[in-house]
């Protein structure tokens, strides 16, 4: 691997900074990136989604595109490893890359390494180093060690993602449905997911999860080949390596100037100044070289000859350099002088022996041995009272306000009534006969239970369990009589006036009620 070749600058990283390193390349190398990617998975998912269509199982679309992942993140994982040495490769070449490049790991990583929590930091070993079976097994293994928790935490936030932005996707068709349509939309929604699941429902879902996947796979992808440079920086001083190439790139362009300094530095010698001898000794060697012929080498000079006679005065060196070590600060080494006690563990006081030490202390230990047996037995005692008497101070702790909270309750809310789930085949006469026994609210109740029935069959609606009067007086709007929803208007304020506020209508409003309920809605008196 050339790393002198890199185009990012490598030094030691956290994993968070490394996970935001690999992010920076996917984003840099986008268009390398997504456009094989679409072009690669988007007829992966238009051919599964038939398949699904035509075996009417449009779940295994959705987890085959799942399953599928590590094939489709060779593809970030090729440009950005390549990207990294500033080779980025074109889309016909990713394309082609696919069909060979990594072919052999994929097998472990469609099966028994698919779920793999560190699958983004591991699959770089296997498809960038290659090696045999036994020298994989052992990378996975070194680099993994110190990096595999934030793999499987990369691995945890990436899956949250995508599934938030399904989420998401589904929230915002909601957002488009009008406010008084929206109960009946959520409505019509859940009664969609079951068995009878229309298709366009499954292909929705599929091309959400196929969004969000095309979404987060790159960084994914990027993110744990972040990890996997980092470690191999950390573990093979990758930023150390590179800065002693370039130190030697930068020696090797000066290496010229530096062997003409070298070549200088060794004729200095040769140009030093030379002192001729006197003519009188010059002359004489000089005869009786002629006179030998040449033969005899010149004798070589001694320190005497060059310098003089003088002699050097030793003596007053050897004296100055002993003045000068016995300067305390030019010394290599000194006396600290301090002061202690002697024998100072004999100086500390010994504890006294008592007579009978000895049985003081084993009388000592029994009674805390007996003491913290009685005081286990003592919480063993607590928590078994505690567990006997549950039935009576357990529901007080879970509900200590309830008691309060119904002596707080209004008469009328205490009398709530449910209304009834069947109608009788008279509802006018039922309902007069429950006014002339002295219930004029379940009166009332039987008549507001009638009118949501016409109500759904006039407005041709169908009315959510636990609607509210507001949510029925606006699904009131669609009768198309004026008359019916003015009536049914008034019925629901009778209704309220009775349930909540404790106001019954007079015996002649109850008549009149009854005669406009007839007239209306022709119901038999």
């Amino acid at each position: 691997m050339r790393i002198d070749q890199l185009d990012v600058v490598l030094r030691a990283r956290s994993q968070w900074e490394a996970m935001e390193l690999g992010t920076a390349l996917v984003r840099r190398h986008a268009a390398a990136i997504w456009t094989p990617w679409l072009l690669l998975t988007g007829p992966v998912f238009v051919l599964l989604n038939l398949g699904g269509w035509w075996l009417d199982a449009f779940w295994l679309p959705a987890l085959l595109m799942w399953w599928l992942k590590p094939v489709f993140e060779r593809i970030p994982l090729y440009v950005i490893s390549r990207g990294a040495f500033g080779a980025v490769p074109g889309t016909a070449q990713t394309l082609r890359a696919q069909m060979h490049w990594g072919v052999r790991a994929l097998p472990g990583y469609l099966l028994w390494r698919r779920l793999s929590p560190a699958r983004a930091l591991l699959m770089p070993v296997d498809l960038l180093e290659g090696g045999d079976a036994a020298q994989r097994r052992q990378r996975r293994r070194v680099l993994g060690g110190a990096a595999y928790g934030h793999a499987t935490l990369l691995t945890l936030v990436c899956w949250h993602f995508e599934v938030m932005l399904q989420v998401a996707g589904i929230a915002l068709v909601f957002m488009f449905v009008p406010l008084d349509s929206l109960p009946e939309s959520l409505r019509v929604a859940v009664s969609l997911i079951g068995s009878d699941t229309p298709a366009w429902v499954w292909l929705g879902f599929n091309l959400l999860a196929w969004a969000a996947m095309t979404l987060i796979g790159p960084f994914y992808s990027g993110a744990g080949f972040g990890l996997y440079l980092n470690r191999r920086t950390q573990l093979e001083a990758w930023d150390v390596e590179i800065a002693f190439r370039r130190l030697r790139a930068r020696l090797a362009q000066a290496a010229p100037l530096v062997l003409v300094l070298v070549m200088g530095l060794a004729m200095l010698p040769l140009a030093a100044p030379v002192h001729a001898q006197d003519a009188a000794t010059a002359a004489p060697a000089a005869h009786d070289n002629h006179k030998t012929g040449g033969s005899q080498a010149t004798a070589a000079a001694t320190p005497a000859d060059v310098f003089g006679a003088a002699q050097v005065d030793t003596a007053g060196f050897r004296q100055a350099a002993a003045r000068a070590y016995d300067d305390p600060q030019l010394g290599a080494s000194h006396t600290v002088c301090r002061w202690e006690r002697r024998n100072a563990e004999a100086d500390k006081p010994q504890p006294r022996e008592f007579p009978g030490g000895q049985l003081f202390g084993a009388v000592a230990k029994l009674l805390a041995l007996l003491s913290e047996a009685a005081l286990w037995i003592l919480v063993g005692a607590l928590l078994l009272v505690l567990v006997l008497t549950a039935r009576w101070w357990l529901p007080w702790l879970r509900g200590s306000g309830r008691r309060r909270r119904r002596e707080a309750e209004s008469e009328v809310t205490a009398h709530a009534l449910q209304l009834p789930d069947t109608l009788p085949p008279d509802i006018l006469a039922s309902a007069r006969r429950l006014w002339h026994d002295g219930k004029p609210r379940h009166a009332l109740a039987l008549l507001y239970r009638a009118s949501l029935d016409e109500l759904a069959q006039r407005a041709d609606i169908v009315l959510p369990p636990g609607s509210t009067e507001a949510q029925c007086l606006r699904a009131a709007r669609r009768m198309p009589q004026e008359a019916d929803r003015r009536l049914f208007a008034h019925m629901v304020r009778t209704w309220q006036y009775a349930a909540y506020a404790g106001r019954v209508p007079s015996d002649d409003a109850f008549q009149a009620l009854l005669d406009a309920l007839h007239q209306q809605y022709g119901w038999p008196a």
